[in-house]
């Protein structure tokens, strides 16, 4: 009999711990928007999987028809964008520093913050139809992480008309280009995820964990080094131009951005 273990205190993730696996599930229908208690919640989970010496493996999934399509907008506006830069960077932080393997698995729309978050995770399986994008440059933005850490796994050029055009990609390309491990068929996606869990499960949970460590030793120093930096623009040179809150403004008034080049 399996035993599983779930945490009720819950809104908008669910979290179920059985036999080595724990399986993290962003809940905020009905596109799993990724809301400031939303990455309060993704934290407190982290910390607590973290201190799991039995959990070999965490699985990353979406409620319902999607993955997420990204942070919250709203966030975005001077009066929070700090505070939701500085968790949600936090919560990216310790998805990398787990020492556990994590596996996203992405279905529907994966945009924005949520394609950062599946893209962080060590395996990445998508369905062939899912929707993968950095969308921020159209609202005046830029995504942080992204421009980060996207050039390690896709290569400078392809990252860079990822960021600087905002297209999105299916999942059959993310895989192609190296923002996922593998794409399959929607309704193979959860079967490829338990055959990937099932080889983990009889590996060395020990082994695994310092496997990541060493395999992210080096490129872990440029990622802290670069996201800093990322923030720092974001703060200082983004969030005072006046497209930034004019892209904004415009998304949440739900009408076409007037860019004044400032």
């Amino acid at each position: 009999m399996i035993s599983v273990s779930r945490d009720s205190n819950l809104t908008r993730i669910s979290l179920e711990v059985a036999d080595g696996v724990a399986r993290m599930t962003l809940r905020n229908p009905p596109l799993n928007v990724i809301d400031i208690p939303m990455m309060d919640e993704l934290m407190q989970v982290l910390v607590q999987i973290e201190s799991q010496s039995r959990v070999t493996a965490v699985v990353v999934s979406g409620d319902g028809k999607t993955f997420s399509a990204g942070v919250d907008i709203a966030a975005h506006t001077p009066d929070k964008v700090e505070e939701m830069l500085a968790k949600f960077h936090a919560v990216i932080r310790a998805l990398i520093a787990i020492g556990k393997v994590t596996v996203a698995a992405v279905h529907g729309l994966c945009l924005g913050g949520g394609a950062e978050l599946a893209a962080v995770c060590d395996l990445v399986y998508s369905s062939d139809d899912a929707e993968w994008g950095f969308p921020e440059i159209r609202l005046g933005c830029f995504p942080p992480v992204a421009c980060t850490a996207l050039a390690a796994l896709v290569g400078q050029k392809k990252a860079a008309e990822l960021i600087l055009t905002g297209r999105s990609v299916s999942g059959s390309e993310a895989a192609e280009i190296g923002l996922a491990t593998r794409s399959v068929p929607r309704n193979q996606l959860s079967s490829a995820v338990q055959a990937c869990i099932g080889q983990l499960l009889g590996l060395s949970p020990a082994a695994l964990s310092l496997a990541k460590k060493a395999s992210y030793a080096w490129d872990s120093v440029h990622f802290d080094k670069g996201l800093a930096r990322a923030e720092k623009v974001y703060f200082e040179e983004l969030m005072k131009s006046e497209d930034a809150h004019e892209g904004i403004r415009a998304f949440l008034e739900k009408r076409p951005p007037k860019w004044s080049a400032r």
